[in-house]
């Protein structure tokens, strides 16, 4: 079991989730660890009248894209465990 869960550990370190907001004017990549890789704004957003609202959009996506990877590690982690119950699981994934 050991093995699956370094194998799914460097799986995840290699897969790339995206998320968006403000209907798709800010994008957040993170990897499968929930890491940010990446962040892509569309100029239209870039106004400094506006930066609050930017910042917004860029924790939004951030969020959305770290519980994407946490809810993929998961669902790796009980296929690794050979569908075995977790308990915890979400507490040590930084969950409630």
């Amino acid at each position: 079991m050991q093995s699956r869960m370094s194998e799914m550990q460097e799986k995840l370190e290699r897969e790339t989730m995206v998320a968006a907001s403000g209907g798709g004017m800010v994008e957040v990549t993170v990897d499968g660890q929930g890491n940010i890789k990446g962040v892509s704004i569309d100029p239209a957003v870039v106004d400094p009248e506006e930066v609050e609202m930017l910042e917004d959009l860029i924790v939004a996506a951030a969020s959305a894209a770290q519980r994407r990877a946490k809810d993929r590690m998961e669902s790796e982690m009980r296929q690794a465990a050979g569908g075995l119950p977790l308990p915890g699981l979400g507490n040590i994934l930084g969950g409630p």
